[in-house]
């Protein structure tokens, strides 16, 4: 069968046979445990608590000061040790709650009280002070709150709630290993997401490379008629917000607009299952699903972590090699961000950490851009990256902003197959940022 695709983009090496056959293994952490207040897009959260308080696990310790943003619960119970500015994977320094583990893993009493409310009469404000309670968020790596995009306007109306199985990215399989091991709940969820929103029809989204998920969900959703498993072409960036819809519905969504404008919603595959903890459990986000990998690790894996955890752990556990290893990503290689430091905190949009050595990362020199418009043919947005990259690195925002810019995904495909090996990318990122300043 022909997988279903978009337009343009690459196809990368998607070294994901390392640890593709993983089963997903719980690593307990060892040391204290680090609380960003930004772990999502928007607003940072408050600290609730202060230094020498005792917190449970599922404890709320992080409170929202805007709408655009997501609350942030203890992982572990102890004690607090400091609430002071710490490093973090971006390479900057963020407010951060940190807690000397007590090993008890004690919960909240509210946690161990929680009735699972009637699936049939829950609707969707109650959801979405769930999902907002629970301090839901993207888990696909971008973090955007997951309750806002839930908050649908009165006057739209949500015809496909489009699940993102895709996991795109190279060396990425911890959402491969959901669906298959947490399929059951993979399809309670969106149970739960089709009673809220009841003219919706659900769409799996699932890459041909992952044949046995694909087999695994069709065969659990097998007696639902309002969920439909749709097999995509296995291409780069497949899983982008945009392109996925584009894939599974032929609707386009138009620029500077978001999905719900052409009647859909995305969420990432352990969205929806964390979306099922929250509602029968009343579990906040505590863990994260990730996958480490690269030739810098001798034992790649699939962990189930808790948030907090440090890199350093995690990596001690993948038996990485520190010495050969020149370039750790947090992340996928396409999207993720380059660490200087590993002694920094798994938060929620932790989806993989990545090493690699010399043989991986040699890089080749830039040289000027010679025309010969790759970028043009394998852009998924239809921009030009040339054009944005020089009106970028010659501070010609309005030349930048006239190419639309702004609709740039960041997905790197132009880097990727640029022969002069610019550095598009990043020249567009710093236009971005700096137009976003201004406004």
């Amino acid at each position: 069968m022909k997988g279903l695709t978009f337009k343009k983009g690459i196809h990368p090496h998607y070294h994901k046979e390392s640890t593709q056959d993983k089963p997903i293994t719980i690593l307990a952490p060892k040391g204290e445990m680090v609380y960003p207040m930004s772990q999502h897009i928007g607003a940072p959260c408050t600290p609730l608590v202060k230094k020498g308080d005792h917190v449970y696990v599922g404890q709320k310790i992080g409170e929202v000061t805007g709408f655009v943003a997501a609350p942030i619960h203890a992982s572990v119970s102890g004690t607090v040790k400091a609430v002071e500015e710490r490093l973090t994977f971006r390479g900057i320094k963020d407010k951060c709650i940190v807690i000397e583990n007590d090993f008890l893993y004690e919960e909240i009493q509210e946690l161990q009280a929680y009735r699972m409310p009637d699936i049939k009469s829950l609707g969707r404000k109650e959801l979405v002070d769930i999902v907002k309670e629970a301090g839901l968020v993207g888990m696909g790596g971008a973090a955007f709150p997951t309750h806002v995009k839930l908050n649908i306007p009165e006057d739209k109306e949500v015809e496909f709630i489009i699940i993102n199985g895709a996991e795109c990215e190279p060396y990425l399989t911890s959402d491969h290993r959901v669906m298959l091991e947490e399929g059951e709940r993979i399809i309670a969820g969106l149970e739960i997401l089709l009673q809220v929103f009841p003219k919706a029809k659900a769409l799996i989204g699932i890459e041909d490379n992952k044949m046995d998920a694909i087999e695994n969900l069709t065969h659990l959703a097998k007696e639902m008629t309002r969920i439909e498993v749709c097999t995509l072409h296995t291409k780069y960036p497949q899983g982008s917000e945009k392109h996925l819809i584009y894939a599974t519905t032929g609707r386009e969504v138009p620029s500077g607009k978001l999905p719900i404008e052409v009647g859909c919603i995305v969420q990432n595959i352990d969205s929806i299952v964390a979306i099922w903890r929250a509602v029968t459990k009343g579990r906040p986000i505590m863990r994260r699903i990730i996958t480490v990998a690269g030739s810098g690790v001798k034992n790649p894996c699939n962990l189930k972590v808790r948030t907090g955890t440090s890199y350093r752990e995690i990596l001690d556990y993948a038996q990485w090699d520190e010495e050969r290893t020149v370039k750790i990503i947090a992340g996928g290689p396409m999207m993720g961000v380059a660490i200087s430091d590993v002694d920094v905190p798994v938060v929620k949009g932790t989806s993989a950490i990545l090493c690699f050595t010399e043989e991986e990362v040699k890089g080749e020199k830039t040289s000027h851009c010679i025309r010969c418009s790759k970028c043009v043919q394998v852009c998924p947005m239809g921009l030009i990256p040339n054009v944005l990259h020089r009106s970028a690195i010659h501070d010609k925002l309005e030349n930048f902003t006239a190419h639309h810019g702004m609709d740039c995904i960041e997905c790197g495909c132009c880097s990727f197959i640029c022969p002069a090996k610019c550095e598009l990318v990043q020249s567009i990122r710093t236009a971005k940022a700096q137009l976003r300043a201004k406004k």
